[in-house]
């Protein structure tokens, strides 16, 4: 071991026992060394949190300054008003290269910095160790963790490719031009030319990348829609395949003056008012969390979001319920259908023509005890021309499996163009007298790679199954004589009955009469044949309402009539042979959505990643999950009750509403500075301590604390964006800043410095750095090439992210082992056991 590192036996060196700041003690040198590198490690991950939390503030600054707009009108061509956008005074890829990544690596930059000037402007080992650890840990464990993690059947690839290939490229020059300046240039030196050319290539990169963005185009770019800031939904294709235009299908979610958008919300509002069971209060918390899905999201939105995650701080997205959360879920599970989602709603094929939908035939089927087998069907519709596979399982309600009937769990695949699938069900007869039983079956769609996204669930996922002793056809007739549903209802669904008796497969025919509501402008009518298949009880008539969602128009309560005729198959009429549907105008829409409006504006309000007054942080900082207790959970608690200290010191820095954020900004980056150079100090006499030199305590403690913040923040940007840029797209970036500035801005200071003070160069041992280097070019090089790879081999979907299983698996796996080669290798050469390219001691004067 060399004489940098330190056995539990042995006794203190410079490096245990005096740093720049620490240790606080001055009779340290006392203490038990076991005991004083458990303090000195928890100390060292106490203030990985604050760094994590200050970071939390110094972006929130950034994503204040860099989320300013300006308006935008654009006309459209008609006599009408020009459209008004609002759009990004910064360009997109040269905030991600400039502020965001040096929110995201401000640790790691002020620390190489903070341990220069701290060793009187000479190198240190620390702060580039740390700098080329996360580099690796970013790029290889990050990704990996990305690929993985992507749904089953999932991909995401990076829609910004050229940004990314002008990143990547330097990210792999900004590390070979390290190597060749710690090696081949001036071997053991930095001379001020390299110094100053090393920090301008920061500036060079963030140029290249932005014209790579602009398409190698130089010039004032012509606005196009797809700059509007925050919208609902996407544009879908007309029949043809063509789309329409955005200003044509779209409505902004946000007025010009930053309001929302009562037309927009009114539309969304349309869809939540066919979930009987949601409230107002429930639909303006989905309304915020659509609005917030929908806006466009920087990584540092999503860094910002891990941290509070980790500290138990105010999130910056709505909690759902279980409840929410499954209609949330259903609203976005299919965006081609019109209303959102899976609804009890009619749809044509026109709007499902991308998906295939599965459904039981009826819900609900009546069999006598004594019937032994009997068939159920399942029916397929929609898109027809590829292969949809489902499970089928039965579930207890009062009849019981394996006394009542056999258990159910089977497989069902509709090939090419099947529309029904029949699945056989066993009844056991017990020779006892019961009631009436029932016991349910459910669908479910299996997730098979891709082709879970071709096929989704119907309106009739479950089928009730009732055992009765009964032969006769039975009387058809109404439930009810009368039903009153709300304009904004969209369907009203009236079930027709068959009781004392199922037997057999029997028909009646239905047809709507016009009273004060008229067909089509109030409702859409017709008429038709009802069918029920032997055993079938219930079946439901369909009639789509028209709601013009029209607040200025005054209307009186219209009704219709629904009439049953014919029957068939030997059934007969009973009583209830006419439905009158009374169809009741909203009085109160205005002061609902007027309160809908109001809740929704709030609840966008208290997810803000921002405060505008001090007030607002305090209260934020004092209250475990930001003052949200009925959605905080245990852990929140926890972490709240760790970290509640640095949440109270980071919130009396001025807060991001005061001057545009600039304030903020330096003042948090000063605070960082501080907090860093603590970090350094624990790091420093915590790896002296347990015997770790400064190079392999920097590429493992170090970098993992600094870095963790950011595996977290993509693992979310990865699930919850449609692209892959913001998950891994600004790695290679931010990698590069890293170095230009990381390393380039201490090297002027410290060459500028022993040229003009002291006289001489500014020594720079190479060491264990350019080793390091030198094995993470060669891994990162054979990870750029797997993510190219990934991009356009068919065998791993096409995408950067996810993909089919196995191949998502072994990417995962092969980043995975690419990082523990890399500390390894750096790991060994850093304690002698591999040389590599040992430098001459002559050439240096002896100084090695």
């Amino acid at each position: 071991m060399d004489n940098e590192t330190l056995s539990f036996s042995g006794t203190y060196n410079d490096r245990c026992y005096k740093a720049l700041l620490l240790p606080i003690f001055p009779y340290e040198r006392s203490w038990n060394t076991g005991v004083r590198a458990g303090l000195y490690f928890f100390g060292l991950m106490y203030c990985f949190m604050g760094v994590a939390i200050v970071a939390d503030v110094f972006m929130s600054a950034i994503e204040k300054i860099t989320s300013k707009t300006k308006k935008l009108y654009l006309s459209t061509g008609k006599d009408s008003e020009p459209e008004v956008f609002e759009v990004r005074i910064w360009n997109d890829t040269v905030a991600n290269l400039t502020l965001m990544a040096l929110g995201s690596s401000a640790p790691e930059i002020l620390l190489s910095c903070i341990e220069v000037i701290g060793n009187k402007f000479e190198a240190g080992d620390l702060g580039p160790g740390t700098i080329v650890g996360s580099a690796a840990f970013n790029l290889l464990a990050i990704t990996g963790v990305c690929i993985i993690g992507i749904p089953a059947g999932e991909g995401r690839s990076i829609r910004l490719i050229k940004v990314f290939l002008v990143t990547s490229a330097f990210s792999m020059f900004a590390y070979l031009w390290l190597y060749m300046v710690l090696e081949l240039f001036t071997p053991d030196y930095i001379d001020l030319w390299e110094a100053i050319l090393t920090f301008l290539f920061f500036p060079l990169m963030v140029v290249i990348a932005w014209w790579a963005d602009r398409d190698w185009k130089c010039g004032k770019r012509t606005p196009v829609p797809t700059d509007q800031q925050i919208e609902l939904g996407v544009a879908n294709g007309s029949p043809g395949g063509e789309s329409e235009t955005m200003l044509e299908k779209q409505k902004k979610l946000f007025t010009a003056h930053g309001e929302v958008n009562k037309e927009a919300l009114i539309e969304f509002y349309k869809e939540l008012r066919k979930y009987p069971d949601i409230s107002d209060s429930d639909a303006a918390v989905l309304a915020a969390t659509k609005l917030i899905d929908s806006q466009p999201h920087s990584r540092m939105w999503y860094r910002i979001g891990a941290v509070r995650g980790m500290a138990g701080s105010k999130k910056i997205h709505p909690i759902l319920s279980e409840k929410l959360r499954e209609v949330y879920d259903a609203v976005n599970q299919s965006p081609d259908v019109p209303d959102l989602g899976q609804v009890p709603a009619i749809v044509t094929d026109h709007h499902h023509n991308e998906k295939s939908i599965v459904e039981f035939h009826s819900a609900s089927f009546a069999v006598p005890e004594n019937i032994g087998k009997f068939n159920i069907t399942v029916v397929r519709h929609g898109r027809m021309d590829n292969t949809v596979r489902v499970r089928i399982e039965s579930f207890d309600g009062s009849a019981k499996a394996g006394s009542d009937y056999v258990q159910v769990n089977e497989q069902l695949v509709f090939g090419p163009y099947a529309k029904e699938r029949e699945v056989s069900i066993s009844i056991i007869d017990d020779n006892q007298w019961e009631p009436d039983e029932e016991f349910f079956l459910r669908l479910s769609v299996i997730d098979d790679g891709f082709e879970k996204r071709d096929a989704v669930l119907g309106r009739l996922p479950i089928m009730e199954i009732v055992i009765l002793n009964d032969d006769n056809p039975g009387v058809i007739s109404f439930k009810k004589r009368g039903i009153l549903v709300k304009e904004s209802c969209n369907i009203a669904n009236l079930e027709v009955e068959r009781t004392n008796g199922a037997d057999g497969e029997i028909s009646v025919d239905w047809k709507t009469i016009d009273g004060s509501a008229k067909s089509p402008s109030d409702f859409q009518g017709g008429e038709g044949t009802l069918t029920f298949k032997h055993g079938e009880l219930v079946r439901t008539i369909e009639i789509p309402i028209v709601d013009d969602l029209d607040p200025e128009k005054v209307k009186r309560d219209e009704c219709f009539e629904v009439e049953i005729s014919n029957p068939q198959g030997g059934c007969t009429l009973g009583r209830i042979r006419k439905l009158a549907v009374t169809i009741s105008n909203d009085d109160d829409f205005n002061s609902v959505m007027q309160r809908m409006m109001v809740m929704t504006s709030s609840n966008l309000k208290s997810m803000e990643v921002h405060k505008e007054t001090w007030g607002e942080q305090l209260q934020v900082a004092l209250t475990v999950n930001g003052g949200d207790v009925e959605n905080a959970t245990g852990m929140d608690y926890v972490m709240h009750f760790l970290t509640f200290g640095w949440k109270v010191i980071f919130a009396l820095i001025p807060p991001p509403g005061i001057m545009g954020g600039w304030l903020c900004f330096f003042s948090s980056l000063v605070a960082i500075g501080f907090l860093t150079a603590i970090v350094g100090d624990l790091a420093t006499i915590f790896g002296c301590l347990i015997g770790l030199t400064d190079t392999v305590t920097a590429i493992t403690f170090v970098a993992l604390g600094t870095s963790l913040p950011d595996l977290f923040a993509s693992k979310a940007a990865a699930t919850g964006e449609k692209y892959a840029d913001n998950a891994i797209g600004n790695v290679t970036g931010s990698n590069a800043v890293n170095v230009f500035l990381g390393l380039g801005l201490p090297w002027v200071l410290a060459s500028i410095y022993h040229v003009a003070i002291v006289g001489d160069r500014f020594y720079y041992p190479a060491g264990s750095l350019a080793f390091s280097v030198f094995v993470y070019a060669i891994v990162a090089t054979l990870a750029l090439i797997l993510i190219l790879v990934r991009r356009y081999a068919s065998v791993f979907g096409k995408s950067e992210l996810g993909g089919p299983t196995v191949p998502k698996y072994f990417s995962g796996i092969f980043l995975f082992t690419l990082w523990f080669l890399y500390i390894l290798l750096s790991s060994l050469q850093a304690y002698g056991y591999i040389h590599f390219l040992a430098p001459n001691p002559e050439q240096h004067g002896g100084k090695v």
